[in-house]
């Protein structure tokens, strides 16, 4: 079960708003209204950058951050303090292509947009040395206009794993059968590359994992040595089924899931669906489900679940060294969306670990990014909580694609 957090820190000189690229701007802290545990403190790092999905942060402290649309005709931020005085002083920008997906893997940084990963070469000290000519690793990912974003992930061995959503929701209107789904060969799945080979492409990969609508938020974990992923939901059950459903159980299920996925692992879309109050796999009614029947099949169980909805768009296991104990090798999750069923979404969670395995119930970290309470809002969500990184220092770092904020949650200890 969720915990509900009631306190919230102050500021930190940090942060510094941005009105346009390639510039300096204007230095400013500012705290961040978000509710967090005591001895927590958010800051606005910067501000109005448009889609900022998913972020990286460098040795250096500099921020890499991937636009969703492009900013001046640029799809790629990086903010700089170039004085060491805590304040972002400096941007500038790179790359014409929109996307999500962005990483820091030891000499290089990754991006994505939605059909192409790329990589650019870096310095000592983790800087882009070249913006302008990127090496192109996988090309040709199936991109349609309904959840095109490719995010990525590297192993230890070298391996590039990229997410590819399913453009339809619950195959419905693909299947010719009523028993497959054709879209599987290309999308719903997680494909994996090596990530020093140029001009790869699916018929280069390894579909490592399949049965997943759609993964925006996954991460290594350096304790197990596997992937983790977090997977978003069908929906439409009562609008395309209502002799089964009504409003109220689409508004309930069927759970956000988190899977723990080794090669070959099938999590069941779109032939089932997770309830996370039984704990069971349904069949789908697009596949002769009623909403009580289990699946006539074992696929993958999730290792956790969450209530519907809320849209997990990215998940970091924290590494450093400046939160307390009990967030070492823990994930960290940004919900990107909302469960009208407990009111609640728009945050950052977080599930305690223990030897590379939950450990304990999940919680919000940080609560109160859309500005409005959720139960009786007067208005739409301010802020969308969409990409997570940590800094050198232990900081956590979280982007709002819908203002273009980033945050910087910082750990001082208890008063």
């Amino acid at each position: 079960m969720h915990k509900k957090l009631l306190h919230f820190a102050g500021a930190i000189a940090f942060a510094t708003l941005l009105f346009g690229c390639n510039s300096k701007p204007t230095n400013q802290a500012k705290s961040a209204p978000l509710k967090l545990e005591p001895g927590f403190s958010a800051t606005i790092v910067a501000d109005s950058l448009g889609s900022a999905r998913h972020l990286a942060v460098n040795k250096s402290g500099d921020i890499y951050i991937k636009l969703g649309a492009l900013k001046d005709g640029k799809g790629i931020y990086c903010l700089s303090d170039t004085d060491g005085d805590g304040i972002v002083d400096q941007t500038s920008s790179f790359g014409n292509y929109p996307g999500t997906g962005i990483l820091i893997k030891d000499d290089y940084l990754y991006t994505s947009s939605n059909t192409t990963v790329y990589r650019y070469k870096l310095d000592k000290n983790q800087k882009v040395i070249n913006d302008k000519q990127p090496e192109v690793i996988v090309t040709g990912l199936v991109a349609r206009a309904v959840d095109g974003s490719k995010p990525m992930v590297i192993d230890d061995n070298n391996n590039l794993y990229v997410a590819v959503a399913s453009y339809s929701d619950a195959c419905k209107n693909e299947t010719t059968d009523g028993k497959s789904c054709p879209l599987l060969d290309s999308v719903a799945g997680i494909w994996q590359f090596k990530a020093d080979k140029p001009n790869q492409s699916y018929t280069d990969a390894v579909r490592f994992a399949t049965g997943l609508k759609g993964v925006v938020g996954f991460a290594w974990n350096d304790i197990s040595k596997s992937l983790f992923a977090m997977h978003h939901g069908r929906g439409a059950f009562h609008e395309n089924y209502p002799q089964y459903f009504d409003a109220a159980y689409s508004a309930k299920f069927p759970a956000e899931t988190m899977y723990e996925l080794t090669q070959g692992a099938d999590a069941g879309w779109p032939y089932i669906y997770y309830d996370q109050v039984q704990h069971k796999q349904l069949q789908a009614p697009e596949f002769g489900g009623d909403g009580k029947k289990e699946s006539d099949r074992k696929y993958l169980d999730p290792v956790m679940a969450f209530p519907a909805h809320l849209g997990p768009n990215d998940m970091l296991f924290y590494t450093g060294n400046m939160f307390p104990e009990k967030y070492k090798n823990g994930a960290f999750i940004a919900f990107h969306g909302q469960s009208t069923e407990i009111h609640k979404g728009f945050c950052v969670a977080f599930v305690p670990f223990k030897d590379g395995k939950p450990s304990g119930d999940w919680e919000i970290f940080a609560d109160d990014f859309a500005g409005v309470d959720l139960a009786h809002p007067t208005g739409p969500s301010q802020h969308k909580p969409c990409g997570l990184a940590q800094g050198p220092d232990g900081a956590l770092y979280v982007s709002d694609d819908l203002q273009g904020t980033v945050y910087r949650i910082a750990y001082k200890g208890k008063s």
